[in-house]
């Protein structure tokens, strides 16, 4: 998932430690996990980049979201199905090691059952929500109604009209 194909590694690998980069940690924390200890878990991944030389640039908070899709994970002797968990994420800059790090620690650690570590720009991404734009409507404007369907009634057919119309179809 970490992307170092621009780093030239040198004999020492010291090149690879001094590039430093920026990259996002996005996380879904499995929904079984207490509120109280969530700050725990993401304390966790926080001080594990900070062991790898990692500063913070932003984070979001995880908070209870539905997902898109449910996600099955074996757990032992079971399968497990998640249709909900807590999503956060960190924005944090460090060398590319240390994004190797981050990985292996969330893959190792049975509380985040997804997460996706990239590399990234420092700037804020986001998407801004736009109000939506509104038509105003004057009290002269005129609002055409659209004309109600009227629904037909059939009567019965008999076996005799039934032929002789596709007779006349099939002629023509």
């Amino acid at each position: 998932m970490v992307d170092d194909v621009a780093v030239e590694i040198s004999e020492t690998g010291a090149a690879e430690n001094a590039v430093l980069r920026i990259y996002e940690v996005g996380y879904h924390i499995i929904p079984d996990t207490k509120e109280e200890e969530l700050e725990k878990v993401v304390g966790a991944m926080r001080s594990e980049i900070e062991k790898a030389g990692g500063n913070f640039i932003a984070e979001g908070a995880p908070s209870m979201t539905k997902l898109s899709y449910p996600i099955s994970l074996r757990e032992g002797e079971k399968s497990v199905e998640y249709d909900r968990g807590y999503f956060g994420w960190i924005k944090f800059e460090a060398p590319v090691a240390a994004a190797r790090t981050i990985e292996s620690f969330l893959k190792q650690n049975r509380s985040f059952f997804r997460f996706i570590v990239f590399q990234t720009v420092r700037e804020d991404t986001r998407a801004k929500m736009k109000a939506p734009q509104l038509r105003e409507v004057k009290r002269t404007d005129v609002i055409k109604q659209v004309p109600r369907r009227i629904e037909e009634t059939s009567a019965p057919v008999s076996e005799e009209d039934l032929e002789k119309a596709l007779q006349d179809i099939t002629t023509e």
